[in-house]
């Protein structure tokens, strides 16, 4: 199989080049946002009709969460438009599409978490602007696997658990909300569950869900890297309305696996992740 990765140098793409290049079990190509301008409809036909690629995974995304509420036009074409370029070249190509998106495109407010199938009701415009990409690569394709994640960390980037990391050695006393609970996800985990999913289930059109396993709180995750980490710091509850950020967090941001194996549980894989980073 002939795959082709956009978005090689992000926090989830790298791994995901890293995992399919270590297999060697498929002719794998990645390109970067240099490489090319997925917003950019002629140039996303032109390059998947050279490549002819049979699997186009697409990993770039704009994710800056509040950042999204002042760059509404831009996040939209790139998480949100971009994807129906994709699709549709995909389409005229045969080929097959994997987007990843996002436990934001949920209002927060369902207690045992969401199923693949419950209805979407983003509440920011990050959320929306991947429930249109998610929508648009519906419209224009059969061959489509939509994968919602949520709370990912790893190597390359920034992410929750360098950031408590690095406060830490500034900072005393670190606040922490403890009202939003959700999966974190290890970008090493999701990219092995990729590559698995690529091997068992390619043919298999429609969305999932693929998470590490475990509910937390950003706070009780939080607790968790320190006592890993045994770093002295203080922690101190918020709750999300305190906080005033600009874009609105759902509460509950649980994303059920009832389609795929389940991902290990987090604290092993953060376990992991602290060992490889410190």
């Amino acid at each position: 199989m002939k795959i082709l990765l956009i978005g090689k140098k992000g926090l989830l793409g790298h791994e995901i080049v890293k995992t399919f290049q270590n297999a060697q079990t498929h002719d794998f190509m990645a390109l970067g946002h240099e490489d090319i301008d997925i917003t950019d409809q002629e140039t996303v036909f032109r390059l998947l009709k050279d490549l002819k690629p049979n699997l186009v995974i697409n990993s770039a995304a704009f994710t800056y969460v509040d950042e999204c509420e002042t760059k509404k036009q831009f996040v939209m074409a790139v998480n949100g438009d971009a994807n129906g370029n994709l699709a549709r070249a995909c389409n005229m190509i045969g080929a097959h599409l994997m987007y990843f998106s996002t436990d934001y495109v949920f209002d927060g407010t369902k207690e045992e978490g969401y199923n693949e199938n419950d209805a979407v009701s983003p509440i920011n415009v990050y959320g929306e602007s991947k429930l249109r990409g998610e929508q648009l690569i519906q419209q224009n394709t059969d061959k489509f696997y939509i994968i919602r994640t949520s709370w990912l960390f790893g190597m390359n980037g920034a992410n929750f658990v360098k950031t408590m990391i690095d406060t830490a050695q500034k900072k005393e006393l670190i606040t922490v909300v403890d009202d939003q609970i959700g999966k974190p996800t290890y970008t090493i985990d999701l990219a092995e569950g990729v590559y698995n999913f690529v091997q068992n289930n390619i043919g298999n059109s429609g969305i999932y869900h693929l998470t590490n396993e475990g509910i937390t709180s950003w706070y009780d995750f939080a607790k968790k890297i320190f006592e890993i980490t045994k770093i002295d710091v203080q922690l101190s509850p918020v709750s999300t309305k305190e906080l005033n950020r600009p874009a609105k967090r759902p509460y509950i941001s649980i994303l059920n696996n009832n389609k795929l194996p389940h991902l290990r549980h987090h604290h092993e894989a953060l376990q992991d992740y602290l060992n490889h980073l410190l």
